[in-house]
């Protein structure tokens, strides 16, 4: 009796741990004492009207990965053996809730709509075991889940590269098995126009084609030359837009103004402001070629196109861009400055605001309102529009506090073509997002009072794709990331819990697992992180991984080899030059992926280092501060988390060489990456002090230049000097000049190590 009381509560306690596995969080959620198992002979009983799309939705996953469907009924039957879909009355803020119970006789889900009972059958799909079988155990749970934000979006770049309705349609169901509501499609750029327009077919016969790529990050390592392209018809993009619709997606395109428009001025030169000739950027970043503001035909082409555009989407917004528009040719062009002059505008940052609320009035004159990420907010904002915030929060935080609706996407939290992996295992755009902080977002800025937090309508993730050419790499950017990103939008925020998030995760690489999804592991990733040493004596390295399936090895590089690593027990004490490996050693023996960390030192490495002023949080480096001297030089570009990173400010930092020394020399280790807007230093100052309050100055380099996209070592040599306190000040370069990468910006400093003989 003790074995089958024990066995009994074993399988409840199996069921309910499989039940907390769903992905978002429900709202609540309790395991009952029966389960229910699906078989080809139960019944889908579709007891209200308008359910059609949960059933066939239900049927249609069924079929793909069980390989059978279920028969659907109609009618108030509720026999055993059954899928019963219905409505019942809920009143949440947010439309979309839906109640579940999973019994022995049957599965009961019913929507405050039918929104909310496709919810509830995407739940049912999480609850499914992710082996191919014709007999499906679902745990018995009774759940009552709502969502918290209005509005949970992805955005697909599409003009970087090109994906065909086949994949889109793919991405839309990953979407949904996230309860995503709203896909955001970037549909026209600087490398290619995607959309048909029928009144001007140069867009799609001209607009659409590129001659060549890029190899490699930018600048690159040379040219493809292949023609690439593509664009839908728009008769595809009804299919889409329906496909979507059936899924409960609401899809918005998003057509550039007044900047990311080489596509379109190269099939239409006269658009832009010195008549051409233009090309279909064939390399990333910001280009000077822009819609021409003091050119009314202009303004025609744009209504014409949305015009047709308008049609193909029912959303109620229609996405204007309105980022990243360079003003150098507006500066020159006639018309133009006739415009502001006639106008009575400021600056041509108000001629950007003129161009965008230009629009918008005819946007609404359709029945539509305009997003645009926050560069419309320079100039003043158009009256009616809704605010995209990327560059961090502030745009949407400026947004809110002047009664605008806001939607947050900071690159921060939420760009998901970021590295999600230290150990970079290929190529992307740079920065770095591991899973845990997209979980940690909250989109409410904790600034906004009550009645300015209702303007923040939800968050979204956005996947440029400029490294990104292939399906299986767009999942793997993507997933785990958006299992995360789905608690932020969808849980209460008093249900988001990391550690019970973690416990899921093996259950969601299972299920992605099982249904052939491309997806990165980096959650098991070997971390580091090297910190002073105690009583400061060289540096310490401390190594862990989430993968406690095998046994962490650390070894010594130089010394010896991996058949003679030891088991990692706590972090260690690195005094000397030394390339230290951690590696996994899995149960059957085999190695997994290593990280190799060289350590480099001189006197500098593991003293203490303080700065005036903190780095930016997206690049804080190994450590922070302490990172500057921590004997490890950065190996890759922006996506070594080696780096610290100040946008418009310097790197100050004064090191306490806890006795004194004799120096005669200072190497800094910075980055030039002019397509991030990091830029060299103009110069690199250091002082010296025997008390760390009194510094007299040892030397300075000489302004830097680069001719490439590169890393460097600024070197400022000295007479030999007798000091224990070294000030080293690398000096921003300052607001991007016209004709570069990022004019009219501030720069970036980057450093990863300081150094001192």
């Amino acid at each position: 009796m003790k074995n089958i009381l024990a066995s009994a509560i074993l399988t409840i306690s199996l069921l309910q741990l499989h039940a907390q596995s769903i992905i978002p969080e429900p709202a609540e959620i309790k395991a009952s004492k029966a389960d229910f198992t699906i078989t080809p002979s139960t019944t889908i009983v579709m007891q209200g009207t308008g359910l059609e799309n949960a059933a066939s939705f239900f049927n249609a996953y069924l079929q793909k990965y069980y390989g059978f469907q279920l028969k659907v009924a109609s009618g108030n039957n509720t026999a055993k053996n059954s899928i019963v879909l219905n409505y019942e009355k809920m009143e949440y803020p947010v439309p979309g809730a839906y109640v579940m119970n999973v019994n022995s006789k049957n599965v009961y889900i019913a929507g405050d709509n039918a929104q909310g009972t496709f919810y509830g059958i995407q739940t049912l799909i999480q609850l499914l075991p992710p082996v191919a079988s014709k007999s499906l155990k679902v745990p018995a749970v009774d759940i009552n889940d709502h969502p918290r934000f209005a509005y949970r979006g992805a955005m697909l770049d599409v003009c970087r590269h090109f994906f065909d309705v086949d994949f889109v349609k793919q991405y839309i169901d990953y979407l949904a098995m996230y309860k995503i509501n709203t896909f955001h499609w970037h549909l026209t750029d600087d490398q290619g126009w995607r959309v048909e327009i029928k009144k001007y077919p140069k867009l799609t016969s001209v607009g659409a084609w590129r001659d060549g790529t890029i190899i490699g990050r930018y600048p690159g390592t040379g040219n493809d030359s292949i023609h690439y392209g593509g664009f839908y018809t728009q008769e595809q993009i009804k299919e889409v837009v329906k496909y979507a619709a059936d899924r409960y997606i609401t899809i918005i395109p998003e057509i550039e103004m007044p900047g990311h428009a080489s596509a379109a001025l190269t099939a239409y030169p006269n658009l832009g402001c010195t008549g051409g000739p233009y090309k279909v950027q064939q390399t990333w970043g910001v280009f000077d070629d822009v819609f021409c503001a003091g050119n009314d035909s202009v303004f025609t082409f744009l209504q014409d196109v949305l015009d047709e555009v308008i049609p193909l989407f029912p959303a109620a917004y229609v996405h204007v861009g309105g980022d990243e528009c360079p003003k150098t040719s507006w500066k020159k062009c006639p018309k133009c400055q006739q415009r502001i002059k006639d106008q009575h505008l400021a600056d041509e940052h108000a001629l950007q605001s003129y161009f965008v609320q230009r629009m918008e009035k005819y946007i609404n004159s359709k029945g539509k309102k305009i997003i645009g990420w926050d560069e419309i907010l320079e100039g003043g904002i158009a009256p009616n529009a809704t605010v995209m915030s990327w560059r961090g929060e502030e745009g949407g935080i400026n947004a809110a506090k002047q009664n605008h609706d806001v939607i947050m996407t900071p690159n921060t939290y939420v760009y998901f073509d970021y590295a999600q992996t230290k150990t970079e295992d290929s190529v992307t755009i740079g920065g770095f997002i591991p899973l845990e902080k997209v979980y940690s977002y909250e989109p409410i800025p904790a600034v906004l009072d009550a009645s300015q937090q209702k303007h923040v309508l939800g968050a979204q993730a956005n996947l440029w794709t400029e490294y990104i050419g292939y399906p299986s790499k767009v999942e793997y950017q993507e997933f785990p990331r958006y299992a995360a990103l789905s608690e932020v939008l969808w849980s209460p925020a008093s249900k988001r819990d990391w550690k019970k998030f973690e416990q899921k995760l093996p259950d969601v690489f299972k299920k992605l697992s099982f249904q052939k999804t491309t997806f990165s592991t980096a959650y098991y990733d070997i971390q580091t992180s090297v910190t002073p040493g105690p009583g400061g004596n060289g540096v310490s390295w401390k190594v862990f991984t989430n993968n406690t399936a095998g046994k962490l090895l650390v070894y010594n590089a130089d010394k010896t080899t991996v058949e003679k690593a030891t088991v990692y027990e706590s972090p260690i004490v690195v005094t000397n030059n030394a390339t230290m490996v951690a590696v996994v050693k899995n149960a059957d023996g085999t190695l997994g992926k290593e990280v190799r960390q060289t350590f480099s030192f001189n006197k500098a490495t593991g003293k203490k280092v303080t700065i005036t002023k903190i780095p930016d949080p997206k690049y804080s480096g190994n450590g922070g501060a302490s990172g500057l001297v921590n004997g490890v030089k950065a190996q890759r570009d922006i996506n070594s988390p080696e780096w610290l990173g100040w946008f418009g400010g310097d790197c100050d930092a004064t090191i306490d060489l806890g006795k004194t020394e004799n120096i005669s020399k200072v190497n800094v280790h910075i980055l030039y990456q002019p397509a991030s807007w990091i830029y060299a230093p103009k110069y690199v100052q250091v002082q010296v002090s025997s008390d760390g309050k009194n510094f007299t100055d040892a030397g300075q380099s000489a302004n830097v230049v680069y001719e490439s996209y590169n890393m460097g070592n600024i070197t400022v040599n000295f007479a030999n000097t007798n000091c224990r306190y070294i000030r080293v000040l690398v000096k921003n370069y300052g607001t991007i000049e016209e004709g570069k990468q990022g004019a009219g910006n501030k720069s970036w400093t980057f450093v990863s190590e300081i150094e001192a003989d």
